[in-house]
């Protein structure tokens, strides 16, 4: 192309050179241009270039790159006519040179953009077997709308192609188009608009949210509600994948979890990036709702490795399948029960983690009234059983998973969530010189603390974890109802799981730096207000396309056993302290000393051997209260029956 572009402009600029183009002085000449040109374009990096993605940058760096060779040719020029004249050159060829050489490089990649971006490309490219194109409206910011409507474009085979473009900047210019793609709405009409278009047209398969829309806008659930009424899929623009061999979208779908009524917290992820990072962290229960997600995150911020604790085999297989390939050489994953404290300790000895998040746990509020033996097991001498390892070993930090039904528990769920998170502030209360520290008793077997922090954070639901009010709503919408609600006044709070985890997160980083009287041995997550469970389930089947009542029937079955109507996150006797962490309190709560928890557990572990539910409860009733005669008065019954 340099070449002809060197004749172009000779002959434009009717130029006569004083030696013949293929006279041996001429083809040195040539030769001469195309190696410069070579080396100076290949620097530039033009052919490095994929230009089916070719943008602005890249066609400017053709410019850049003429007008360097041009610069050189003209000063070789100068250098060559100061020892021997060459009639024919003036700088008037030169300014002829660069805008055809740039014409002549660029029009052709330009060309090639335009007939890839255009739909008889497309059409050209399609196999007979090839899905039919998805037409589509995204919804989010223009700099993401750009880069959405160009890779839908040149991707291979195409998948997608955008109709219009719903901005979430209120300042968008409406009516106007980029690619070709009209703007069609801006906030705060993006609803109304959303239902005109899917009422006045039949081809709309899908409807794509940009990146953090949830948290952008206020009428996201309902954007959500719109298009599954109308049978329209809703997905979430997160990336690029593929770019070397086409460019394809990531599009994840939109779960349940994202339709509560408040914006998702943001994460300071430089903080829990730094606090992860470079360690060794060991989940129990890994393979679980929490725990499985925690698994995530922390590989995601740069933990050295992850192990597993867990005792579902089909569990660990799940998450196994949800770790990504670069992650999964730091991850490993053993199938063990947390109440084997022999099997934990060669765990912990070996992995030697700097920090413990112990998930594991039975919290089914139905299920553990008729199990309370194993709710008490897991709930209560799990988490011994997992601290004594934890101090036993000197690891460093200690992070229970604990729960709102833990404050005034009415439930075996709530009263062992409660003894776990006892033992775990007493244990930290005692943290400190040897000499106070707690001996751990289990099994005849003692341990020193040996200066393990030891932490508890509580918080309420999790929207879309196993068993969740969304995963049984959920699964009845499916199967076309009834949604059964044990009472049309019960409310709780909820959290999506990626807050939670990081909020979590959070709290252990926060711990690590607190020392003496500004010190916390349980943490709280605000979870904002009680969510009415009815309006979830009236929600969740309108965003599945149905009208509560008419399409899928609501019934109310009645209060189970052990639940209450609604749930506090902390009791009267407990003070709330603000932290300079958004949406994380410190809680000053009762502290029992550890005498009397080893008192209650020796008691525990009787009333559980003789098989005494009532027994059992009132040691843990007894412990739960301040007045410690409660306590006192509980416990010959459970160890005189034993005995």
């Amino acid at each position: 192309m340099v070449l002809v572009a060197v004749a172009l402009s000779l002959s434009l600029s009717q130029s006569r050179l004083s030696f013949e183009a293929l006279s041996p002085g001429g083809l040195a000449c040539w030769t001469l241009i195309a190696l410069l040109a070579h080396l100076l374009f290949r620097y530039c990096g033009l052919y490095n270039t994929v230009w089916r993605f070719a943008s602005t940058p890249d066609f400017f760096n053709i410019l850049k790159s003429c007008g360097i060779l041009t610069l050189l040719l003209y000063l070789t020029s100068l250098v060559v006519r100061s020892f021997h004249p060459v009639s024919g050159l003036n700088e008037r060829q030169f300014i002829v040179f660069l805008l055809v050489s740039f014409t002549v490089i660029s029009a052709p990649r330009l060309y090639y953009r335009f007939l890839r971006d255009g739909a008889s490309w497309r059409i050209l490219r399609r196999a007979p077997g090839d899905a039919p194109i998805k037409q589509a409206l995204f919804i989010g910011q223009l700099s993401e709308a750009d880069v959405i409507v160009r890779f839908t474009r040149t991707a291979v085979p195409a998948e997608y192609a955008i109709a219009g473009i719903m901005a979430t900047e209120r300042d968008a210019p409406l009516g106007t188009k980029l690619h070709g793609v009209p703007v069609v709405a801006t906030r705060p009409h993006l609803v109304e608009v959303l239902e005109e278009y899917v009422r006045g047209t039949e081809n709309l398969d899908l409807l794509i949210f940009g990146k953090g829309v949830e948290r952008e806008i206020e009428d996201y659930a309902e954007l959500v509600r719109v298009a599954r009424h109308s049978g329209i899929a809703v997905v979430q623009f997160s990336g690029l994948s593929q770019l070397g061999q086409g460019g394809k979208l990531v599009l994840d779908a939109v779960e349940v979890e994202t339709i509560m009524g408040r914006s998702a917290v943001a994460t300071d992820i430089e903080r829990i990036g730094a606090f992860v990072a470079g360690k060794r962290v060991l989940v129990t229960g890994g393979a679980g709702s929490i725990g499985r997600v925690l698994v995530k995150r922390a590989l995601e911020l740069g933990a050295e490795a992850v192990l597993v604790a867990d005792n579902s085999e089909f569990g660990i297989f799940q998450l196994d399948q949800l770790i990504d390939d670069k992650h999964r050489d730091r991850l490993t994953s053993r199938i063990v029960d947390v109440t084997d404290r022999r099997h934990m300790t060669r765990l912990v000895s070996d992995f030697k983690p700097a920090i413990i998040f112990h998930a594991a746990a039975l919290k089914h509020v139905p299920i553990l009234e008729e199990n309370w033996e194993a709710a008490v097991e897991t709930n209560i001498f799990g988490t011994l059983a997992c601290a004594e390892v934890a101090a036993k070993c000197g690891v460093p930090q200690f992070l229970l998973i604990s729960s709102d039904k833990a404050v005034d528990p009415t439930s075996v769920l709530g009263i062992t969530k409660r003894a776990a998170e006892q033992i775990v502030a007493s244990l930290h209360e005692n943290r400190g010189a040897p000499s106070s520290s707690p001996t751990v008793v289990a099994n005849g077997r003692d341990a020193q603390s040996c200066g393990t922090k030891f932490i508890a954070v509580r918080f309420g639901n999790v929207f879309g974890s196993n068993g969740s009010v969304a995963t049984i709503f959920q699964a009845q919408i499916e199967a076309g109802g009834p949604v059964t609600i044990t009472d049309r006044r019960m409310t709780r709070y909820f959290m999506t799981i990626a807050e939670a985890v990081d909020l979590v997160i959070m709290s252990a980083a926060d711990a690590e730096q607190r020392q003496g009287a500004d010190d916390y041995a349980v943490y709280m997550l605000d979870m904002g207000k009680p969510v009415p469970i009815l309006e979830v389930a009236e929600t969740m089947i309108r965003m599945a396309g149905k009208s509560p009542y008419t399409d899928i029937p609501i019934r109310f079955t009645g209060i189970r056993p052990g639940e209450k109507l609604h749930e506090t996150l902390h009791s009267d006797s407990e003070a709330v302290v603000k932290l300079d962490i958004a949406k994380i309190f410190g809680l000053r709560t009762d502290v029992v000393r550890w005498p009397k928890i080893q008192a209650a557990l020796a008691a525990l572990q009787a009333a559980v051997r003789d098989q005494d539910k009532a027994a059992a409860l009132a040691v843990l009733a007894g412990l739960h209260q301040s007045d410690q005669g409660v306590l006192e008065q509980a416990l010959p019954r459970a160890v005189g029956k034993a005995g």
